[in-house]
């Protein structure tokens, strides 16, 4: 069993920057693909940006490119989202996921353990 623990969301006026993190309990966390989705209410759950297992492969949604940048550390078991120059239309409650495979997808049935969420409110 994997937990994620999210963090680091919060309100920011446009324009602005946030970090997330994304904290796993499992003591194989370098063998997992990681993934940020995001959901607004009645919406559904958007792919964000993912990671393989060493970070060696990446990619973002279009919607944020150039703008939001997945990373991992393995030696802490976290996974990271930085949010540049954030805008109103990324406000939604932000989830971390984690697929049993060190290849990352871009739907969120393909991950396997997802994290509580944490919300992220743009103003703008």
């Amino acid at each position: 069993q994997v937990q994620l623990v999210e963090s680091g969301g919060g309100l920011v006026q446009a324009g602005g920057s946030l970090r997330l993190s994304c904290a796993a309990s499992v003591r194989t966390f370098s063998s997992y693909a990681m993934g940020w989705f995001r959901q607004d209410p009645g919406k559904e759950r958007e792919f964000v940006a993912a990671i393989s297992w060493n970070g060696g492969n990446r990619d973002h949604a279009d919607s944020v490119k150039g703008r939001f940048t997945i990373s991992r550390d393995n030696a802490k078991n976290t996974v990271y989202l930085q949010m540049n120059s954030l805008k109103p239309e990324d406000t939604a409650v932000y989830y971390c996921a984690a697929r049993s495979s060190g290849r990352y997808y871009y739907t969120p049935v393909e991950y396997d353990y997802w994290g509580q969420g944490t919300q992220v409110t743009v103003s703008s």
